[in-house]
């Protein structure tokens, strides 16, 4: 089953975690064994594995707030560091295309070739197995210096924002805020439309997601968002947010941050039994939501978030590697999930939006 993941931090991975991904996650937790801090030894996800899962296609993200709440190697004390440091990760992804082990995806020709060629070795796996295709996300807009320089970006090959993280960004409030739009965040928005820029609404304040969702008139999408009825947080969406994407043809990606799977799961705290235990099970229960509530499967999907700041510690239990999504289609296929349907929830809903925004 060939899979797209609309969310991994794989540039901050490289580059602020010094993780090689070009090595296999067990060769990387072996050379971070004595590694102190959260995740350390314990990631899920390289290109071995990626290719091994049959990750087709995955959103890749830069990453680098400057909110004024400065922390090391995520959080920069100006938008000048936040630029600098999302220009770098970007490098990394071309210098991981001009080395030949990813194509990074910008166009939808350029999208139905890197897919009919996936199509063809997964019918024919004894040839080499194509590299996986990127398509550039930037998850908080605050490198963007103004508004009027998004062209800039757009030519360089961004084709997804999420306007704001965690905290006050520059353009929205987002995660622990209950702040709208910034007195930039508009004019963003507009560019952004006029691009064909897809809103990647996932960490958005309540009010910055509904003054997101009037202004903007393009394609929106909440990468890795899970549901607030399941796990009462703010940083999942309620049911009225998930229709609302639903009504104008987005898709929801399901992460798989233990704490957003199952209420009550303290991060940090695994090993507690009263810990409640989380699975990919609960993973599956999140996308039954979303297509129970929009009587569809057409909004559902996966946006995994795999070692965005976290690993096995805060994942659920039977995943040992992001190889390991291959089981959400086994657990869809034994509710009553169709063929077609479970197709859709594992790549054709993003491969549709995809093809008609790049």
């Amino acid at each position: 089953m060939l899979i797209i993941d609309a969310h991994l931090d794989l540039s901050w991975n490289a580059l602020q975690w010094n993780r090689d991904l070009l090595l296999s996650v067990y060769t990387m937790r072996a050379l971070e064994a004595a590694t102190p801090g959260k995740g350390r030894g314990l990631g899920t996800v390289a290109l071995p594995e990626m290719r091994r899962g049959r990750i087709a296609v995955c959103i890749a993200t830069l990453i680098a707030r400057s909110t004024g709440r400065s922390i090391a190697h995520i959080d920069f004390s100006s938008p000048a560091q936040a630029h600098a440091v999302a220009r770098g990760q970007l490098a990394y992804y071309r210098a991981l295309e001009q080395l030949g082990h990813v194509r990074i995806l910008t166009d939808a020709p350029g999208l139905a070739a890197h897919w009919q060629a996936w199509q063809q070795w997964e019918t024919t796996p004894t040839t080499a197995c194509p590299p996986p295709g990127f398509v550039i996300s930037m998850e908080g807009a605050d490198p963007i210096l103004a508004p009027d320089t998004l062209e800039e970006w757009w030519a360089a090959g961004l084709r997804l924002i999420g306007i704001t993280h965690y905290g006050p960004g520059r353009y929205a409030g987002g995660t622990g805020t209950e702040l709208g739009l910034t007195e930039l965040g508009p004019a963003l928005l507009a560019e952004m439309e006029r691009l064909g820029m897809v809103l990647d609404l996932t960490h958005c304040s309540d009010q910055a997601f509904w003054q997101a969702l009037e202004r903007f008139g393009g394609a929106v999408i909440a990468s890795h968002n899970n549901s607030r009825t399941i796990v009462p947080h703010q940083r999942q969406f309620d049911d009225d947010q998930i229709r609302a994407i639903a009504a104008r043809d987005g898709v929801i990606g399901a992460a798989l941050d233990a704490w957003m799977l199952v209420p009550g799961w303290v991060p940090g705290e695994r090993p507690d039994p009263a810990n409640p235990p989380v699975t990919l099970t609960n993973v599956a229960d999140q996308i039954d939501h979303v297509c129970q509530l929009t009587s569809s499967s057409r909004h559902a999907a996966i946006g995994s978030d795999l070692d965005g700041g976290f690993g096995r510690e805060q994942s659920p239990t039977d995943l040992d590697t992001i190889a390991d999504l291959q089981q959400i289609a086994e657990l869809l296929a034994r509710r009553g999930y169709r063929s077609s349907d479970i197709d859709a929830i594992m790549h054709g809903n993003w491969l549709r939006l995809l093809e008609h925004t790049l």
